[in-house]
């Protein structure tokens, strides 16, 4: 009789992800005891709990000086066994086969191997040939250029590096104080920004353009609201070109709690697709943009004799704000770096099985790239992206493998599948395969993308994007309704949430599109849970593998899914926009 071999496994310090080596118990006979011995690692990630990560220390200390538990251990379990356990964690909470697949891909797309699929990246591209052999093993037919999976989006990169760049505070005294990058203040890079400034601050409330008389040459300070009602970033910005300002800082809206303001930022970095830079070339040189922190204001407002708080709560209110000088000067030092990258969308097609509507294409997207490295949070620097979007991505793969497997009937329209890049830098990807697109704009029936979900609560409730745009929340209410799921519109405009994931570039290219949200009643635990996730999780290292995950709800959502796409693609009339929407096409 022999021990099995127990496979490595690393025990991380999640705060800094510091892997460390856990002896592997190796084949001996039993007879002989249990030989020590160091192998690469397998990395098993721990939860954020205390309670969760003392016992599991406890365990391997228990292992490790108890040798007839190891023992006991070792010759009791098959080495596949523990390696199941190790390799899926989380096996044990989920409770049915197709949610437990699922997952499964969810942690081969963002686990710490893939380094948080950054566009442009090597991980990102490791990715990406999974995605396609994903979709390859699944009988899906490349629908990318030139016969493959692939759809390659070239970019240009601008970065502000941390390394020689510094904001700095000039009182009139020579006196300094320094703001924090990353963590106080941040800057937008552009390929013309200058990397060397100076200027007087003044602040000029919301930055209207009434408030905008004599800026020239000047630092503008406005608070950054997002309000209806007030100037948006956009307007503010505009208003601070038109008056010559030198450049812009928003203050962040402390009190705006439908979704706070989050610090640290991961890094700061542009991306543009490459045939935007010509416009961008040619227009005058960028006005330098920041924002700042609400805990910075202090700082900021030193010797204003203002109370920065009082301030603070008045722009929350959307109450008047004065205007008024500050008795500093800005001092911004910039350390910029450029380079064009390329990054892929995959794209791949299930033909579907009805001769007069095959050439009609339903489209199921979700985005493949994250953050990947940057500013650490809780001393972690690697965001993973679970939720947003590795877990979606894995959902387009599932659905593929059960349509092969025939748990899915065969669609009678042609099914789209597609991962896009570069949606954190600004929809890249969804708006490059718009402008190029593999397979005709008019042959896309419909959009159904797959992001912003947060299976944190039961599903009672989703709410969906564009709602009331096109014919699709009539479909996606009709499939919702025998599974007690209610379809309900936006809530929250002013997130706007509907123009920041991938569904947008669809909409404008006359293209019916849809999305989903998990829903809540206000002041209940549902929205306590999803408000804590976009505060402590959301673009951070802790969107990871051992976060909450209500399993159930992931499951009974991917059901609606598969359900809606099969109510699209069998429909005997392709989805429309209505007259009424701002994306119907104009005659």
């Amino acid at each position: 009789m022999h021990c099995e071999t127990v496979p490595a496994a690393t025990v991380p310090n999640h705060a800094a992800k510091d892997w460390r080596m856990i002896p592997k118990l190796t084949s001996e006979p039993c007879t002989a005891g249990i030989r020590l011995v160091h192998s690469p690692p397998t990395r098993l990630m721990l939860g954020e709990d205390r309670r969760a990560r003392t016992r599991f220390m406890s365990d391997i200390r228990d292992n490790i000086r108890i040798p007839a538990i190891a023992l006991l251990v070792a010759c009791a379990v098959p080495a596949s066994i523990m390696a199941h356990s190790q390799q899926h964690p989380r096996d044990r909470e989920i409770n049915d086969a197709d949610t437990r697949a699922w997952w499964h891909t969810t942690e081969a797309l963002s686990g710490d191997g893939m380094e948080g699929r950054d566009t442009g990246s090597a991980a990102y591209q490791h990715a990406a040939e999974y995605v396609a052999a994903r979709f390859k093993a699944a009988g899906l037919q490349p629908a990318g250029e030139n016969g493959s999976y692939f759809q390659p989006v070239p970019m240009h990169e601008v970065a502000v590096t941390p390394e020689d760049t510094s904001f700095t505070l000039v009182r009139p005294d020579g006196s300094e104080s320094a703001l924090t990058f990353l963590q106080q203040i941040t800057i937008t890079p552009a390929e013309n920004l200058p990397t060397r400034m100076e200027a007087a601050l003044t602040f000029r409330g919301y930055c209207d353009k009434d408030a905008m008389a004599d800026i020239a040459g000047r630092i503008v300070v406005c608070f950054g609201t997002q309000r209806e009602g007030l100037p948006s970033g956009t307007e503010r910005a505009a208003n601070a070109r038109e008056g010559k300002a030198l450049g812009l800082i928003n203050i962040d809206d402390p009190y705006f709690t439908i979704e706070p303001p989050r610090w640290p930022f991961a890094y700061a970095r542009s991306v543009n697709l490459q045939e935007r830079r010509n416009a961008v070339n040619n227009s005058p040189a960028p006005l330098a943009t920041m924002r700042i922190s609400a805990k910075a204001v202090d700082v900021l407002f030193a010797g204003t004799g203002r109370d920065a708080a009082a301030l603070l709560k008045l722009g929350g209110t959307k109450q008047p704000l004065a205007s008024f000088d500050l008795p500093a000067k800005l001092r911004v030092r910039l350390s910029l770096m450029q380079r064009d990258i390329s990054s892929p969308n995959i794209l791949a097609t299930l033909r579907g099985a009805d001769p007069k509507l095959h050439g009609e294409h339903v489209v199921v997207a979700a985005h493949l790239d994250g953050f990947g490295f940057g500013t650490p949070v809780n001393g972690d620097n690697l965001y993973n992206g679970t939720l947003d979007d590795a877990a979606y991505v894995a959902l387009l793969i599932q659905m593929a493998d059960d349509m092969k497997a025939r748990k899915l009937p065969a669609p009678k329209r042609s099914i789209l599948f597609a991962a896009f890049t570069g949606e954190e830098k600004g929809l890249l990807g969804s708006s490059w395969f718009v402008a190029h697109p593999t397979v005709p704009i008019a042959q896309l029936a419909a959009d159904i993308n797959l992001d912003q979900l947060r299976p944190l609560f039961p599903l009672r409730i989703l709410t969906a994007e564009a709602f009331a745009d096109t014919t699709l929340g009539g479909v996606a209410r009709a499939v919702a309704a025998p599974l007690h799921i209610e379809i309900r519109a936006d809530a929250e405009p002013e997130r706007n949430l509907l123009g920041r994931a991938d569904q947008y570039p669809f909409l404008t290219s006359h293209v019916p599109a849809i999305s989903f949200i998990f829903g809540y009643d206000r002041n209940t635990d549902a929205e306590a849970r999803y408000r804590d996730w976009y505060q402590v999780r959301y673009h951070r290292p802790q969107d990871d593998l051992m976060q909450p995950v209500d399993f159930k709800a992931a499951g009974q959502f991917d059901t609606f899914f598969y359900r809606l796409v099969e109510a699209i693609a069998n429909a005997p009339t392709r989805p429309v926009i209505y007259p009424t929407s701002p994306f119907a096409a104009k005659n």
